[in-house]
């Protein structure tokens, strides 16, 4: 998860609040320490910690939390609040034509963070395309052509030309169907005028409607100075942060950022055209503080169904409720749920299944998790029609063949059906459900899953978690 240590220590701390019916303003005192140690770890500015948890301590003493609110509930709300103000808002990126030029210096990611944003917008349904005007870096026209084609983008670049402004302009008129046309431009090991004179270049034959700057997690915050840097030299409308998923230091420059004028587009949080959100500050710190993201979810499981429609148009969801559920609906299940992303990510969205059930899981156990869905895939491969329609035929014989075909132990091949079973099972009783048995298991999941979703009335309104 984005910033997962910051998120295990900040839920640590809350927990040892449960069970609690009053809070003592020693309690208090306890949490505010935990959270400035948490928080400096992540490399947030000390100044900026003392004043938030002067806020979070005031607050909290002060304020009378609402009749039926637990103590813990009551403080969470507080902390979430407080770190939502800390993040600051999110860059308005409107889903319409437009020209985005991005900037940044060497090794910050502005090349993949141009494809993932080009994805990205493709996923909302527009046209993108990138626009390579780096001339400086080898290798930068290659590479940026390579992440086109695995963002499915369209990509103009001239590996032979040296003129950046020249590329800029012919890209325009090559990319002029496009709606969305994204410029990636040069970086240096430091801002100098060479760059800010370069950029202003490029920026007068384009004419931006909006500048991203693109700035690696690991500045920590140095991202401040270096988004002042930025904003004063060519005018930024907002920042892209990368290489969330690799630093400790990401706290301080997420909360680094809203010390400038700047706002906060984009999270890269890992190395695939998918790895990329918008950055949302409600969902964001909901997350950090195990309560789930729903907004994040619903858009990556809608996502997910909709590549694995395409990707077999005759499969339908809804039809595993109606008929026997197959091996073959399984395995779409497990395809839909690798196009939803990394796993540990999606468990991080779901109210009451992140935070903190993960905290008590082992580094490596969704690793795991993802390794035996392969493996589940490559079995099926070995697998015949007869069998994947009807997996109760594989008896001790066909497992035989099957582990020999497939090149997997047979005690795989026995998770793999039992696996199968227990979803069977499962569908089963759902088939057999109406909708008011429906709405009290949701609200028992809700009440049993460990975060504040039964507490606080639910986990869906508005912008964030309390419905604010």
């Amino acid at each position: 998860m984005v910033l997962d240590d910051l998120g295990s220590s900040l839920r640590g701390t809350l927990d040892d609040l449960r069970g609690k019916s009053r809070i003592s303003e020693e309690d208090i005192e306890g949490i505010v320490k935990e959270i400035q140690r948490s928080l400096l770890q992540a490399d947030v500015d000390v100044g900026l910690v003392q004043e938030l948890s002067d806020n979070i301590e005031s607050r909290a003493l002060d304020e009378e939390p609402p009749a039926g609110t637990t103590p813990r509930d009551w403080v969470l709300r507080i902390v979430y609040e407080e770190l939502v103000d800390l993040v600051g808002e999110s860059t308005e990126i409107p889903l319409e034509n437009q020209t985005i030029m991005l900037a940044g210096l060497y090794g910050s990611g502005k090349t993949t963070t141009a494809a993932k944003m080009a994805w990205w917008f493709s996923k909302k349904g527009l046209r993108p395309a990138i626009i390579q005007t780096d001339t400086d870096r080898p290798g930068a026209y290659d590479q940026s052509k390579q992440m086109a084609e695995r963002a499915e983008v369209e990509f103009y670049g001239d590996e032979d030309a040296d003129d950046p402004v020249k590329i800029a302009r012919d890209g325009l008129a090559a990319t002029e169907d496009a709606d969305v046309r994204i410029v990636d431009t040069a970086g240096r090991d430091g801002l100098n005028e060479e760059l800010i004179e370069q950029i202003e270049r490029i920026g007068a034959a384009v004419e931006p409607d909006r500048n991203l700057l693109v700035i690696d997690a690991a500045m920590g915050q140095s991202a401040k100075d270096q988004a002042q840097e930025f904003e004063d030299a060519i005018g930024i409308d907002g920042v892209t942060i990368t290489k969330l998923d690799g630093t400790a230091k990401g706290g301080g420059a997420l909360a680094a950022v809203d010390q400038t004028d700047s706002t906060i587009a984009f999270l890269g949080t890992g190395e695939t055209v998918k790895d990329i959100e918008r950055f949302e500050p409600s969902g964001f710190i909901s997350r950090l503080l195990g309560m789930g993201d729903l907004k994040q979810l619903t858009e990556r499981v809608e996502r997910a169904m909709e590549e694995t429609g395409e990707e077999e148009g005759e499969w339908e969801p809804e039809d595993m409720m109606e008929g026997s559920f197959t091996l073959k609906d399984m395995r779409k299940q497990m395809e839909a749920m690798n196009n939803m992303g990394p796993l540990d990510q999606v468990m991080d969205m779901i109210p009451g299944l992140g935070g903190g059930l993960m905290d008590q899981l082992p580094d490596d156990a969704m690793d795991v998790t993802q390794e035996r869905m392969r493996d589940f895939e490559v079995i099926m491969d070995s697998m015949t029609e007869a069998e994947l329609e009807n997996p109760r035929v594989v008896g001790q014989s066909r497992t035989e063949r099957i582990a020999r075909g497939s090149g997997k132990p047979e005690e795989r091949i026995r998770e793999l059906l039992q696996q199968h079973k227990q979803m069977d099972q499962m569908l089963n009783q759902f088939q057999g459900m109406g909708e008011g048995d429906m709405e009290r298991m949701m609200q028992q999941m809700q009440q049993q899953g460990g975060g504040p979703g039964g507490g606080m009335g639910g986990m869906g309104g508005g912008g964030g978690p309390f419905g604010d």
